[in-house]
Order: C-alpha cells, then structure tokens, then sequence
C-alpha cells in the first residue's frame, strides 16, 4: 500500500516540484491545500500518512495548523518546509509537534531522506503504488 501524502503551500510550482517528487518515488499524494485553514480540513477528511507544511501561507499560517492537527491526532507526522531564515518559526513547529523540516528550495534526495526517517521507513524503500517499479525511477 503507497504512503498517502497531502502537501500544503500556498505556491502552485512549490506544490508542483514536491508532487513530483513523491509521484515519482511511488507515493499516493492524495491532496494539496493553499492555506492551513484547508489543510486542516483535508487531514481530517484524508487521514495521510504524512503531510508536507509551509509555514508562511494566507488565511492560517502552516505553525496554527500543525497546532489544531497535532492537537486532533497527536500521532499525524508533519513535515514542515520553509524558506532559509526562518529558523525560529522552525523551532517554534519542532515544539508543536512537527516530525522534522525541509529547507527551500527543496531538494528529491532531503525530501526522501526526511520521508524516511519521519515514517520509520528503510533506506530501500520505496513505496508500493501505480508508479512504483515502471515509470517511477526513469527521469523525466
């Protein structure tokens, strides 16, 4: 079963570039949101395994989310992905329950190195689903 992802960010190309990340490795991203507000509601309706968190976004900033996420199932494992310089609103989701955090801009290798650490998983894994062992590992 592939590992259900919801990425969060309010930039489109920011949600593009981690799609295809995961997409490729054989992960199910099973939604995307463009504010906490939405991503709190998706993580109640989806139930992912992981979800991928900016931290600055409009409407409800990713810290409040992961907040009322954590607070609803203290077991969600959050990544949080922000921008150079903000290394204390870092700290600040560390404290409120983020599993760990990706620096933009983001990197396959970090992202997958995160992934795996954050969900236990061994270092050849690779998910099971659609694109797992055709497509998935060709380049693009």
């Amino acid at each position: 079963m592939a590992v259900r992802v919801l990425i969060v960010d309010d930039a489109l190309f920011m949600r593009s570039m981690i799609r295809d990340i995961f997409s490729r490795e054989g992960f199910e991203v099973v939604g995307e949101a463009e504010n906490g507000a939405e991503a709190v509601r998706l993580t109640r309706e989806l139930k992912p395994d992981l979800i991928t968190m900016d931290i600055v976004m409009p409407v409800m900033d990713g810290i409040t989310a992961l907040r009322q996420i954590v607070q609803a199932d203290g077991t969600a494992n959050v990544v949080m992905v922000s921008a150079l310089g903000q290394e204390s609103l870092i700290a600040e989701a560390i404290e409120a329950g983020a599993r760990d955090f990706i620096v933009k801009p983001v990197q396959a290798g970090r992202v997958l190195k995160v992934v795996q650490s954050v969900l236990g998983l061994d270092e050849r894994f690779r998910p099971q689903g659609p694109a797992a062992g055709d497509a998935a590992g060709s380049p693009r």
